[in-house]
């Protein structure tokens, strides 16, 4: 049943026709992460531990066929085709830690609240950030600090398949529209697919009561953008997360290359638009990682969880120098993107308090 309801999911993202919008020099980003994806499957495609687990693969025989190859290149290129077919030759992708790249968590929480919170605010807090308890986040998230400027104000909007985001940017006190868990596309001007949206989603039950499809959460963030061409964008994907705790390593590998496909939609729905085309920064990462040994542990995330901090960072776009996948010793953490949004939108001012630096992205004039 899950795996009928990700096709039709698929189904729901065919583009509609493109608005015209005045081209402005101004940078635009857009920040994805994908909710529990480990570097391992996304570095080496299926883990040959789990391909073949009758305890996490229904049907091992025709999962390897779909996702299984020799080389664990092909493997990776099978399981996110947009990633290594297309990023990897326009962009920059970190975290490798057979190659000496290393990206970690700096929180010790390692799961997802406090993850997402040291994505968006760019410092981790230990203190005050110890649950996924729907509580409003005490602290500022990027996205924030720019919806409080004049030069940003009604032009941001978060996109999320779990339902604790509104909390998480404290959507209360920011002000900034955020579509989550199970909300519909509120307004007047709607267009025909949001409404459409809102009519499937209450019919297409999701496997989880707080976590939608993705599919209709990349479908609410490009109709959003279509419409209203919101200079910053966040959108959080959560299948991946979902599936792994279920225990369906099938399902988690088919989520993965699915969301890729969502991904793929979201950059080509910005070529295609003159507001973003050839002026719009990619910014993916993701939460927390998983567990390897045990092998069961591929299941979980948390401080006790060995290698539940080690995640990947991906970055690609205009002016970004297209680096491939770096091979070199290098230490990244995730409290660095915030701090990155902000440079490439030349607002290092807002940055305060952040303790994460700005990356290097090798910024082509």
């Amino acid at each position: 049943m899950k795996r009928i309801l990700l096709s039709v999911g698929v189904l729901l993202l065919s583009m509609s026709t493109v608005k015209a919008q005045t081209k402005t020099d101004t940078p635009k980003v857009v920040v994805i992460t994908m909710d529990g994806l480990r570097w391992q499957e996304l570095f080496s495609g299926a883990d040959v531990k789990l391909v073949e687990n009758k305890k996490y693969v229904d049907n091992p025989k025709r999962l390897k066929t779909e996702f299984w190859r020799e080389n664990p290149n092909e493997r990776r290129a099978t399981l996110m085709p947009f990633v290594w077919g297309q990023v990897a030759k326009m962009g920059q992708i970190h975290g490798n830690r057979n190659l000496g790249s290393y990206v970690n968590l700096t929180n010790n929480m390692w799961f997802s609240y406090p993850g997402y919170n040291e994505i968006l605010t760019g410092k981790a807090d230990d203190e005050h950030i110890t649950s996924n308890e729907k509580i409003n986040n005490p602290n500022v998230t990027f996205l924030e600090r720019l919806q409080n400027t004049s030069a940003y104000n009604g032009k941001i909007a978060a996109f999320g398949s779990w339902d604790v985001f509104p909390y998480i940017i404290n959507e209360e006190r920011s002000g900034i529209p955020v579509n989550a868990g199970f909300k519909t596309a509120k307004g007047d001007s709607l267009s025909q697919k949001e409404l459409f949206l809102n009519e499937l989603q209450p019919e297409v039950p999701s496997p989880w009561d707080s976590v939608r499809l993705d599919a209709f959460t990349a479908g609410y963030a490009v109709e959003y953008m279509k419409r209203e061409h919101p200079e910053v964008v966040y959108v959080a994907f959560g299948e991946t997360d979902d599936f792994a705790h279920d225990g369906e390593y099938d399902s988690y590998l088919k989520a993965a290359r699915n969301t890729d496909g969502l991904i793929k939609k979201l950059y080509d729905f910005t070529q295609q638009d003159d507001f973003y085309k050839d002026n719009t920064v990619f910014i993916i990462s993701t939460d927390h990682g998983r567990g390897e040994k045990p092998v069961d542990d591929w299941r979980n995330h948390g401080r006790k969880i060995n290698g539940a901090d080690q995640v990947w960072m991906i970055v690609f776009g205009q002016g970004v120098e297209a680096l491939g996948e770096v091979s070199s010793e290098e230490r990244l953490f995730t409290n660095q993107i915030a701090p990155t949004v902000l440079e490439i939108l030349n607002k290092t001012e807002l940055g305060d308090g952040m303790e994460g630096k700005a990356l290097k992205l090798q910024l082509k004039s």
